[in-house]
């Protein structure tokens, strides 16, 4: 712009020395094209001006409309998300007894990852046993039931990247002799377990499959050591600190962790939410989501049990 105001000063220094050095109409004439040419500069670099006003303008209209959209760090345009759980599994997913409201990790972690993801989420009741069959064969978009990460498993479904990690751990009643897995090896007593889960795999490799007593529910399992059908229960922590609760003068987990096995989200083969998934499992990850999710429903600070679920 200052260039611009130099150059007009010169060019009309020059039509006024001109006319009055008393030069032709010839001179007069040149001087005054030159006059015109200046103006026609000047309407130029307007226009040039108001077009660059107007580009902003539309970039700040463009930026606001992101804006209104949300930041998605993947945008599935509001796709609605089908999502198996089996609602009897705290902390992971539960329905309360007394208001008929679900709850859970599994909720929670799902409903921000909707929000990062531009998506919607169907939850669907459904059994874990034929769960994982039902997800590869394409029932559900994905299943969320604090499910651990297995090779086998990974032959027929997809898996997320880990999102917390998980200990299994012996229960057995409060009073019991058993307090190690040392001493329930060396005992003969049957231990039970749920159906197709990680803790059935490592009953059996712990006291071999003649001792394991499968049942399709962990809450029948828990039951049958409060009653002494059974010795021992092999259990994940979490899951085993939501039967304890109100049940600690009757069952304990005792002895160390026996593995510490990463959960995922399980999705079909070939499904375009694992990468969306990954991205915002990522950003939680990274800005403290995580962290304050596992201090909301894996510490003391979850006080739901399996008497309030009913």
């Amino acid at each position: 712009m200052k260039k611009l105001t130099r150059l007009l000063a010169m060019l009309f220094a020059f039509a006024l020395v001109a006319a009055a050095c008393g030069a032709d109409d010839a001179v007069t004439d040149a001087a005054g094209d030159v006059a015109n040419a200046a103006e026609d500069v000047v309407d130029d670099a307007g226009d040039a001006v108001d077009d660059a006003m107007d580009d902003a303008g539309d970039a700040m209209d463009d930026a606001d409309g992101a804006m209104d959209h949300g930041d998605f760090v993947f945008d599935l345009e509001g796709r609605e998300i089908t999502v198996a759980v089996e609602n009897a599994y705290l902390p992971f997913n539960y329905i309360d007894a007394e208001t008929g409201e679900p709850g859970g990790w599994d909720y929670a972690a799902l409903d921000d990852i909707c929000s990062r993801l531009n998506c919607t989420v169907k939850y669907e009741t459904f059994d874990w046993d034929p769960m994982i069959q039902a997800i590869s064969d394409g029932q559900f978009d994905l299943a969320a039931d604090g499910i651990t990460i297995t090779d086998e498993r990974a032959e027929i479904v997809d898996y997320s990247d880990g999102y917390i990690n998980i200990d299994q751990r012996i229960m057995v009643a409060v009073g019991s002799e058993i307090d190690s897995v040392d001493a329930l090896v060396a005992s003969d007593c049957k231990v039970g377990t749920q159906t197709g889960t990680t803790n059935f795999d490592t009953a059996v490799a712990t006291v071999g499959e003649d001792r394991v007593q499968a049942m399709d529910e962990f809450g029948f399992v828990v039951q049958s050591v409060i009653v002494g059908d059974i010795c021992a229960a092999f259990i994940d922590e979490t899951a085993g600190q939501g039967y304890v609760g109100e049940n600690a003068d009757k069952i304990q987990l005792v002895g160390d962790s026996l593995s510490s096995d990463q959960l995922g989200f399980i999705f079909p083969k070939g499904s375009d939410l694992v990468e969306p998934f990954n991205l915002a499992i990522a950003a939680m990850k990274e800005d403290g989501t995580m962290e304050r999710l596992g201090k909301e429903f894996f510490t003391d600070a979850f006080t739901i049990t399996y008497d309030d679920i009913g």
